[in-house]
């Protein structure tokens, strides 16, 4: 049995012991964190009214991101066509979520969460979900498949730098659709200033539930008040972005 954290709105996450960290906030719920930093505002600003929706999962880790898409499109009778990548260099891990104690509202999802377990790819006549047992950052050079959302929700910056750089973000761009869409937990200075040096706007995602903030950040404007970042840069000449190293 796969020992769990109870997080904050009554959904189980894990404590992974080689990067020191929860894979989502205890205190904002696993759940919670997944439908209302990521699947609310990819579903208001990119997927309501589309036909075809590609995303991008940075990482799968415990699936939530891409489970919560699934079940609130269906919530939403959603019959679009919806493709989800993600790559997860922990094979184990993927195949161990077969007995993840999931959330009720995950219940109708369990032959897709069985099939992803088992061989990482799941199909059917609206849905398709490849996961990718690599590291991110390498696989993602060799991907082309242009995406319109990125759930990017890897671990944070201090155990994961390479994942939150200004070069990084120049990879998703790379291969976003013109209208492409980043959500993610982080509301650092210096990963916003990554998005915001390769040509996103970014935004504060306010949910109105008992969540705290996360930013969004998009090639094109949403109907959002936009943060300054050029008054953030005078305000503070030392706020940067995160670089690879040996870049400048």
């Amino acid at each position: 049995m796969i020992e769990t954290t109870l997080s904050g709105d009554g959904s189980r996450t894990l404590y992974c012991e080689t990067v020191g960290e929860h894979y989502h906030s205890t205190k904002d719920g696993a759940l919670s964190e997944a439908l209302y930093k990521h699947v609310l505002p990819a579903w208001q600003y990119r997927i309501a009214g589309r036909s075809t929706i590609t995303v991008l999962d940075i990482c799968f880790g415990l699936g939530y991101n891409t489970l919560a898409l699934i079940w609130y499109l269906r919530q939403q009778g959603y019959c679009g066509n919806l493709k989800i990548f993600s790559p997860e260099h922990d094979r184990k891990l993927v195949a161990s979520l077969a007995d993840f104690p999931y959330p009720d509202e995950f219940i109708g999802l369990n032959p897709i969460i069985l099939e992803l377990a088992k061989n990482l790819h799941y199909a059917d006549s609206n849905l398709t979900i490849e996961i990718v047992a690599a590291d991110a950052r390498s696989w993602l050079r060799d991907f082309t498949t242009s995406v319109d959302i990125v759930f990017h929700d890897p671990f944070s910056p201090a155990h994961n730098h390479q994942l939150w750089t200004r070069e990084y973000f120049a990879e998703l761009r790379r291969l976003g659709a013109n209208d492409l869409l980043v959500t993610t937990y982080s509301t650092a200075t210096a990963v916003r200033m990554g998005l915001f040096e390769n040509g996103f706007h970014i935004y504060e995602n306010r949910p109105e539930a008992k969540v705290r903030s996360a930013t969004l950040a998009s090639l094109t404007p949403l109907s959002l008040p936009e943060i300054d970042m050029n008054l953030k840069q005078q305000r503070n000449p030392l706020a940067a972005s995160l670089r690879d190293e040996g870049e400048f």
